[in-house]
Formats: C-alpha cells, sequence, structure tokens
C-alpha cells in the first residue's frame, strides 16, 4: 500500500521529516505523534501535495508528486479549516468529486451518499457551512475524503472538533471503512482516539519514526525499558521487604499512607510471573495494582524518553 525509502523533508534548515524508511502493506494504521512531530507533512507528501527533498514515495506502487490519477484512489481529510464557507455542505462534497472527475449527476449522488454515511442530515447539507458548527464542518471533510470510494483513506487529525456522539459514530465508520478491506492512515496526537480503529502504528517524534509494527511488537521493542507497577496493599511494608527477592527489580518506594508501593521492574512479565507465588508464601494480600504502561500513551512517553536519552 506504501513505501517509503530514505525519506527527508527540509523546510530551508528545518526538518519536517528526517531520514524515513517504511512499508506498509494494505491495512489500517495509526500515525501518532505530538503536534509538530511531522505527520502532517508526510501526509501531505504521500498525497502529492509536498514535494520531498530527499528519498523516494510509492502510493499503490506509484510516485505521488504530480500524479492526478493517482489522487483518484486516495481520499484525504486535512487538518485544516479548508471549507469554502459560501457554499452549502452538498455543494462542496460534490465540487470536490467533480474535480476527480466524475460527472455532475454522479458526484451529486455519491455526494448524498457520504454525507448519509457521516451522520449530516438533509436539512444540514443544504445549508451554509458558515452555520455549520465545528463538528458538522468536520463531517463534511470527512464525506468528501470519502465520497469517490478511494482505495486508501488519510485522515489528519479527523476526531478534531467533534462532540462525543460523533466521536462514536466516526469511530464505527472508520471500523467499517477498515473491515471492509480497504487502507486507512489516521494522524493523531490523542492515541487513545485510534486505538480502537488501528492494530498497527507509526510513532514519530521531531521528524523520525521511532517506532512501528502492532502494539505487541512495539511492547517487545521495550523489553529492558523500567516498568512503573503502583501496587496497594494493607501490608506495604512487608510486602516490600519481599518484593526485593524477586528478579529484576530496579527500586521500590513506600507512599505516605503506608499502603503504597511504587515498583520500578526491568522485567514486567517475570515480576507478574513471580508476583503470585511470592504473595501466598508470605501471606500478604493486595487490594489494587496498576501499569502506568498497559496504554499507549505510556509506551509512546517511554519511546520519547529513549529517544532524548533519558531512560
Amino acid at each position: 500500500m506504501l513505501e517509503i525509502e530514505n525519506l527527508t523533508k527540509l523546510y530551508g534548515v528545518v526538518i519536517g521529516v528526517n531520514d524515513m524508511s517504511v512499508s506498509l502493506p494494505s491495512g489500517a494504521y495509526g500515525l501518532l505523534g505530538p503536534n509538530g512531530s511531522g505527520k502532517t507533512t508526510l501526509l501531505n507528501i504521500i498525497t502529492g501535495q509536498l514535494k520531498s527533498t530527499v528519498g523516494k514515495v510509492r502510493v499503490l506502487g506509484e510516485p505521488p508528486w504530480k500524479n492526478e490519477a493517482l489522487m483518484k484512489r486516495i481520499g484525504f481529510c486535512s487538518a485544516l479549516d479548508i471549507l469554502q464557507t459560501k457554499t452549502t455542505g452538498l455543494e462542496w462534497v460534490t465540487l470536490y468529486t467533480e474535480m476527480l472527475g466524475f460527472s455532475h449527476k454522479m458526484a451529486l449522488d455519491l455526494a448524498h451518499q457520504a454525507l448519509d454515511r457521516v451522520g449530516l442530515s438533509k436539512t444540514d447539507r443544504t445549508r451554509g457551512i458558515d452555520q455549520y458548527s465545528r463538528g458538522m464542518k468536520q463531517r463534511c471533510k470527512v464525506a468528501q475524503a470519502i465520497a469517490h470510494e478511494p482505495e486508501i483513506l488519510l485522515l489528519d487529525e479527523p476526531f478534531a472538533g467533534l462532540d462525543p456522539i460523533a466521536r462514536y459514530e466516526l469511530t464505527n465508520i472508520l471500523t467499517g471503512w477498515v473491515r471492509d478491506g480497504r487502507g486507512l492512515v489516521i494522524s493523531s496526537h490523542i492515541l487513545h482516539e485510534v486505538e480502537s480503529i488501528c492494530e498497527n502504528f507509526l510513532l514519530m517524534m521531531t521528524g523520525r519514526l521511532l517506532a512501528s509494527g502492532t502494539i505487541n511488537e512495539i511492547y517487545d521493542l521495550m523489553t529492558n525499558v523500567p516498568k512503573n507497577v503502583w501496587i496497594r496493599s494493607p501490608q506495604a511494608a512487608r510486602l516490600a521487604v519481599a518484593l526485593q527477592a524477586l528478579d529484576h527489580i530496579a527500586s521500590i518506594g513506600l507512599h505516605d499512607d503506608q499502603e503504597g508501593l511504587d515498583v520500578t521492574t526491568t522485567d514486567a512479565s517475570t515480576f507478574y510471573l513471580q508476583l503470585p507465588a511470592l504473595l501466598a508464601e508470605e501471606d500478604l494480600d493486595v487490594l489494587e495494582m496498576q501499569s502506568e504502561d498497559d496504554s499507549l500513551d505510556s509506551v509512546f512517553e517511554k519511546l520519547m524518553q529513549l529517544h532524548r536519552g533519558e531512560l
């Protein structure tokens, strides 16, 4: 679906994308990173809006730069507010679909179908875009991206401005899109938004690709990275002493309330396997246990710390 080889994009002396290489077969990918990490620059190169300074990009086997035929196979939703406010939502989606080579009648039919899919009512779609809420504008942009039934859908921060109901509905739309076997790359700086849609992720920071793969594959990259576990026990002091006998314990801290323990381990899997036997042997109770590293947010934060040399 996507081949990127030694891709670099420079804005003068500023690096937008820094020597990125990755090969993505067909599927759904979350493109994740903080604001300014290079996600939008990468999407603009993939969609042929920017030309790379160094390196090669192939989308569906073709270079995207000045490739009008390829653009008909790609759907793109920009993070920018690109809507023409003096038109209705229906007119705007129809116009952009016509620009891809469809007749007016066909473009109009496709626009109605797309607006139905994103939940923009027939009344709302015939009102001026200048009367739309931010969430309605976002629905309209997504409709424009999917109206021509592209092979690959590229979305840049599509959840921005959506209320919880609209977020849920868009998640269902994108989940169905992936289930139908079509390609998806969705950019976000809020990781939980894409965890329910994508199984594969690209993690970016300062223009570099920090990691790529499934969440389990990304976890495997961090085998030797310390992980923090919080434990609450009525015998916290005794537990702290007992834990020192386990393998791969880096540190143990006791909270002021005398019930909480902060445990840092360099091998969480071994720790979780050894802990039950230790508790039984020492007759200790655990009331609650949490790990800050159980979410993709925490994984990403650890990878950024590794990138900055903090771990």
